[in-house]
């Protein structure tokens, strides 16, 4: 079965200002890539680890630095989405915006930067990988009225001294102006569709710097798209460098590095540990492969590859999860597949199960496997024979159906807690799974949130969930839960705002959130309507081998095995092992 387009993904072929939703893995759901749900009900897993019962780390500064205990209260906030128009980004204006000539779309000479300051412009530094947001504001399109709805959107771009590392969207720029008090870049991409290729021009012209690191400026974006025809987009945009934040170091909280090792093996992107092993999955980068790397772990400050794995036209291995001898995998193309880690630095293969061709993610909660399937539903398997799951049911979609997803699920006090994709985050009662029933679902304002990602607990009697989307501007939104048909906002915490969060997991008081660019957050969530970060690893760096410019880059997946470590994927770097805070 072939995968629906995500949101991200749908947009970039329709609408010219989202041009960068992913990378060049496009075709296989990159703008929806894959995590693990993990769960923190009941008896922890095998990779639960251990709680931290609020001790503040080393550097979190006095004990009383924090809130108060949490007593259950809270005041409902308004949810204003992941991304809310704050109005225009810059004062630069256009130059006869209604001109639909394509080479305009690269030209310089669109951009009327008349009120820009050449001054701030001639200090920014010609290297770096930047993430940027859209604000669109005139569309143009021949035969039909013009648009002027307000939309955002997401690109990247990467600059080199040498001009060798150049690019927009991981293509080569076609123009570049940086110097002499001008910022002018200019690229093009492709996305092939089933009609036929879809070819984006996008040009940026810088106009003032806010702060360090920050451009603000105009863009003009021309889409020739064979579904959607011709079309001319104009706005304005904030870019940000992906030098770590302003202030940060490599880590705070008492967090260090401890070993790192990479991998041959395509962009990984999800990671479990299981007998002194860690198993990390791929999506294919060309010209490399996508798969599965086994690292040896035992020594954690040189962790060390011992075994790959790769299957010609299976390259997209987007979760993986294991339970005793039985490692699983989700596979785009292969569905649910079953290896045999008796001797865990060799798998085997053991089959294909039944079920989909095309399975996302992966969750193991007791003697039950979760198994999500993009656009079509969650297959539930029973795993008292882990080498065999045996296929029990299908958690079909919410009433209306949904659009994109399951994306993920986690597993609470007999509760399904489904990120829905751009269907919002819906919760079922799995007690009988011949009679699942849907209790309710959260959807945030705004047309371009992705329900990706959650973790549930509880405190103070409450029922907590912890829910975090992909896309610009996404961040951890803190519902309470506890009566499903109500289900208000209490708390929020957010990074920069073009990057993303992909990954998160509950431990204790403490969540962990592997943030894209932002690398890897830790928050307490003691009192959940003020989460507060204790600590940090930054995994990106602009130089590291491999990095390219691109709104999912960086931390992916973590684990919490319970050892004392923390084990991170980058999807450039690889593997990275910190100790706990």
């Amino acid at each position: 079965m072939q995968t629906p387009l995500s949101p991200w993904r749908f947009l970039c072929v329709l609408l010219p200002l989202l041009i960068a939703c992913g990378d060049s893995d496009s075709g296989k759901d990159a703008g929806s890539l894959p995590d693990s749900g993990t769960q923190d009900s009941g008896p922890p897993p095998e990779d639960a680890g251990t709680t931290d019962g609020g001790l503040p780390p080393d550097d979190a500064g006095t004990p009383d630095s924090g809130p108060p205990p949490w007593d259950g209260t809270y005041t409902v906030l308004e949810d204003k989405g992941d991304w809310f128009d704050k109005g225009r980004y810059d004062t630069c204006q256009f130059l006869d915006a209604e001109n639909l000539d394509p080479q305009l779309c690269q030209s310089l000479s669109t951009f009327d930067l008349a009120s820009c300051s050449t001054e701030q412009l001639s200090g920014i530094e010609g290297q770096g990988i930047f993430q940027l947001t859209t604000r669109a504001e005139l569309r143009v399109r021949p035969g039909r009225p013009n648009s002027t709805a307000v939309g955002n959107g997401s690109n990247a771009f990467q600059l080199s001294l040498d001009g060798s590392r150049d690019a927009m969207s991981n293509a080569p720029l076609l123009a570049r102006v940086t110097e002499g008090g001008t910022f002018f870049v200019a690229g093009r991409r492709t996305v092939r569709t089933p009609s036929g290729d879809a070819v984006t021009t996008t040009a940026l012209a810088g106009c003032h710097v806010p702060s360090p690191g920050v451009i603000t400026g105009c863009y003009v974006s021309c889409l020739d798209s064979p579904i959607s025809g011709y079309s001319k987009t104009l706005g304005t945009f904030e870019a940000h460098r992906m030098t770590w934040a302003p202030g940060e170091g490599e880590s705070s909280g008492g967090i260090a590095r401890v070993g790192e090792a990479s991998t041959p093996v395509g962009m990984p992107v999800d990671i479990y540990v299981a007998k002194e092993h860690a198993y990390v999955v791929s999506l294919e980068r060309a010209p490399r492969l996508g798969g599965l790397s086994v690292f040896d772990v035992r020594d954690r400050t040189n962790p060390t590859l011992v075994k790959t794995i790769n299957i010609p036209g299976d390259g997209a291995w987007n979760g993986v999860w294991a339970k005793g001898d039985a490692l699983y995998i989700a596979s785009d193309s292969s569905g649910l597949v079953v290896f045999d880690i008796t001797d865990p630095a060799n798998p085997v293969f053991v089959r294909r199960a039944e079920g989909p061709s095309h399975v996302h993610t992966v969750l193991v909660v007791g003697n039950r496997l979760y198994a999500n399937s993009a656009g079509v539903a969650t297959y539930v398997y029973d795993l008292t024979t882990p080498l065999a799951p045996a296929l029990l049911q299908l958690v079909t979609p919410t009433p209306g159906g949904f659009s994109g997803g399951p994306h993920d699920v986690f597993v609470y006090e007999n509760r399904l807690y489904v990120s829905n994709a751009d269907s919002g985050y819906s919760i079922m009662d799995i007690t009988d799974l011949d009679n699942v029933q849907h209790l309710g679902n959260y959807t945030p304002p705004g047309g371009f949130v992705y329900a990706h990602h959650s973790a549930v607990g509880t405190f103070a009697g409450r029922t907590i969930a912890f829910e975090g989307g992909e896309g610009p501007g996404t961040h951890v939104r803190v519902l309470d839960v506890t009566d499903p048909t109500n289900i208000p906002l209490i708390g929020t915490f957010r990074m920069r705002p073009p990057t993303s969060i992909h990954n998160m997991l509950l431990r204790g008081n403490l969540l962990y959130v592997a943030w894209y660019q932002e690398g890897l957050r830790v928050l307490d969530v003691s009192h959940p309507t003020q989460p507060r970060q204790v600590a940090h690893f930054n995994t990106f760096r602009e130089d590291d081998p491999g990095r390219r410019a691109g709104s999912l880059e960086g931390a992916f997946g973590v684990r919490i095995p319970g050892d004392g470590y923390v084990y991170v994927v980058d999807s450039a770097r690889g593997l990275i092992i910190v100790n706990e805070p």
